[in-house]
Order: C-alpha cells, then structure tokens, then sequence
C-alpha cells in the first residue's frame, strides 16, 4: 500500500472490510468502555481538488456492541440510542480542508438517534492499494448534541470514534 494520493472517483465501501469502533468513559469517568459499530454502506467520492471530496456513510445503531450484554441492551433501549426508532447513523460530509499541522479534516454532519449535528473527521492515516482506499479518521462525538442525555455522569458524554474504512473504485464522480 503506498501513502499516494487516490485517484479522483467514486468508491464504494466495503462494508466487511470497514469498522466504526467507539472508546468513551462510564462511571463518572472512572471506567473505559470499548466498542463498535457495523457499517451498512456507503460511498467516497474523491475529487480534484481534493477539497470538493465527499463521503456519505451510515452504520446500523442495533449494532452497537461494547462485549457486555447489560449494558448493551441498555444503551439500545429507549433510555438511550432507542434504535428501534432510529436504527440509523448517517454521516454525510460537508467539506474538506487540509489543516494547518498538514492533516485533512473532513467537516459534515451526523445523525443520530433522528438529530443531524456537526462534527469534523481527522484523517489519521491514507493509502492507496490499486483500486481501492485505505483510510483511517478519528472524531470526538458529544451525545448531548444528538439528544442522548439520559444517564448522565454514568454513560460518556462523548465518544472518540474511529472510522478504519476500505473502498473500491467503481466509476467517476459525477459531474
């Protein structure tokens, strides 16, 4: 895998390939909790210049999965994420900038549990292999935004997720 630049085009997630995974702190920020999602689907569109880059991405929220079933089943309930309701989060990209420590930030929107707020991806890592990408970002979520409030001081307020994504080109952006 080389660190180039991809080639300008659409790129289809490969969803087996690709993880969402989540670190946050419980117990009044005494404790680390551990865990992922799985992704549904979703799409790269890499342009030139790389600023007019999109990415639109949406996991499935039954997925969320920390290894403990309690408190699983609890963050899955109505008392949080209620994914019966809401059975999605989406990430749809709204711009790309190169930042000033020469990182690429990827601003756009979230929506979980049915509220659409901001929240920017930093792009930790980037290669190419052939036809497909391998990108890694990272970006801090505040639950509060989204509507998630309950369980104050026992569940995390913010979640630093970690998007390790692989996708393969299927054709050119679009114009």
């Amino acid at each position: 895998m080389t660190t180039a630049t991809p080639a300008p085009g659409r790129y289809a997630i490969d969803v087996p390939r690709s993880e969402i995974t989540f670190v946050t702190k419980h117990m009044f920020g005494l404790g680390t909790v551990r865990g992922s999602f799985r992704l549904r689907g979703g799409t790269v569109s890499v342009t030139e210049p790389l600023t007019g880059s999109r990415v639109d991405a949406v996991a499935d929220a039954a997925s969320f999965d920390t290894g403990n079933s309690n408190r699983d089943r609890k963050v899955l309930s109505k008392a949080l994420l209620d994914t019966a309701g809401y059975p999605d989060i989406a990430f749809s990209s709204t711009g790309a900038e190169l930042t000033e420590a020469g990182a690429w930030a990827l601003q756009g929107l979230l929506t979980a549990h049915g509220v659409r707020a901001p929240v920017t991806f930093t792009v930790a890592r980037a290669g190419v292999d052939g036809d497909e990408i391998d990108v890694e970002a990272t970006a801090t979520v505040d639950r509060y935004a989204h509507g998630v409030t309950r369980l104050k001081g026992v569940a995390g307020r913010r979640l630093r997720l970690t998007a390790s994504i692989r996708a393969r080109r299927t054709g050119d952006v679009p114009v």
